[in-house]
């Protein structure tokens, strides 16, 4: 019901009136609904945690070169895998500084640490259009070294169609505007291509996405904190974030206590034990 209405009031904008706006969705989609408008029905992004993405599906990068989805996997490096359109006039270039403003937060490096693969699902686009685009987020990223761990994919209706169908990432194309309404959102893949975590909407809080590089890079990239705040933060498919586990920080704050309680009954009673001997 929540991310009905929330399609719902990302639609104003659209029923408004430009063309632009009208091929926009709403940035945190799940179910669709027949009651939604006709621009957003069949329209979503709802990945299955674990589902592995297909490594066979051949792309060209950002410099022309024919390249795998599968090149990015299996270098014991998680990889963020964003679906978007180079030529989106509104929601793709947020999801795009969404990322980048998360990354920019962690000491991790793209290349080094973990890869960043954004992939369009329209064929119509060329490696000039996602070279561009690369050169846009490098600049707003401004973390020199980095570039050959941003990645930016063109390809076939085919290889799209394999790719958004493994996310369950569905759009829809408008003729009428030539824009796609689609939704909004990334994922957060295994160092083997399956998918780890994912985050709805335009904007990645840098605790969450740390959390999910950790997880999904089984602990080769986090430092011990990590490891220990993840104890305390679990993942809810449901909502898309992490969330504060409080039944494990109960438990483990009843046992403190009783541990606090049991110690301080053997000092009182040490103490009391030893009085009577003061005395004499």
């Amino acid at each position: 019901m929540l991310r009905t209405i929330a399609v719902m009031l990302g639609m104003l904008p659209m029923l408004g009136g430009t063309a632009a706006l009208h091929a926009q969705a709403a940035p945190s989609v799940g179910q669709t609904s027949t009651t939604l408008p006709p621009a957003l029905q069949n329209v979503g992004f709802e990945p299955t945690l674990n589902a592995q993405m297909p490594g066979d599906l051949s792309f060209k990068d950002e410099n022309g070169k024919s390249v795998k989805l599968g090149d990015y996997f299996g270098h014991s490096k998680p990889v963020l895998l964003a679906l978007v359109y180079y030529g989106c006039p509104m929601l793709c270039n947020q999801v795009e500084q969404g990322v980048v403003g998360a990354l920019k937060m962690l000491s991790f490096n793209p290349g080094r640490d973990y890869d960043v693969v954004f992939l369009s699902f329209d064929p119509r686009e060329s490696p000039d259009m996602a070279a561009q685009k690369k050169q846009s987020a490098l600049g707003h990223f401004q973390r020199p070294g980095t570039d050959s761990g941003w990645h930016f994919l063109t390809g076939s209706q085919d290889a799209i169609d394999g790719a958004t169908k493994a996310a369950n990432f569905r759009y829809k194309f408008d003729a009428k505007s030539n824009f796609f309404s689609h939704a909004s959102g990334i994922m957060i893949l295994t160092p083997d291509g399956r998918i780890s975590r994912y985050f709805y909407g335009v904007e990645y809080p840098a605790r969450d996405v740390r959390f999910g590089l950790v997880d999904a890079s089984a602990g080769k990239i986090g430092t011990p904190i990590d490891h220990v705040l993840l104890f305390c933060y679990q993942y809810d498919p449901s909502s898309a974030t992490y969330s504060a586990s409080i039944l494990k920080i109960i438990r483990a704050a009843g046992v403190l206590t009783v541990l606090c309680i049991v110690l301080g009954i053997v000092v009182f009673r040490r103490r009391d034990l030893a009085a009577p001997q003061g005395a004499h």
